[in-house]
């Protein structure tokens, strides 16, 4: 494992599925996430399970972590948004796992979620 603090994360043109998440979560391991970046800017458009679309706008900050707020249309036709924070952490082989705190907008409901990066 190697320290985020260590070192610059580019995100563009990788690929994220979820491997944990929060019982008041809606994303898992069949959703999957496409990063873009371009400098301090992060993008993504995630689907997939019981997302039927959902895009990201956010920064990376200089550590590496994220900060970003999302939004998407779930299963059920209903939009759901609200904001988040994301840890890098670098494995041995290099990928990319991120550990992240999200809240919904308009409500008091937190959670916590792993993703991690998905290789070819």
């Amino acid at each position: 494992m190697q320290n985020s603090e260590s070192l610059k994360i580019n995100y563009h043109k990788k690929r994220f599925k979820a491997v944990s998440n929060s019982e008041t979560g809606e994303v898992d391991s069949k959703t999957l996430f496409h990063y873009s970046q371009q400098g301090d800017v992060l993008w993504a458009v995630y689907q997939g399970a019981s997302i039927k679309l959902g895009t990201i706008t956010g920064l990376v900050k200089e550590d590496g972590s994220l900060e970003f707020s999302y939004q998407h249309v779930n299963g059920e036709g209903t939009i759901r948004s609200g904001k988040c924070t994301s840890t890098p952490e670098v494995l041995e082989d290099g990928r990319i796992k991120l550990y992240e705190k999200w809240s919904w907008d308009g409500d008091d409901l937190i959670g916590e979620s792993v993703i991690e990066e998905v290789l070819d």
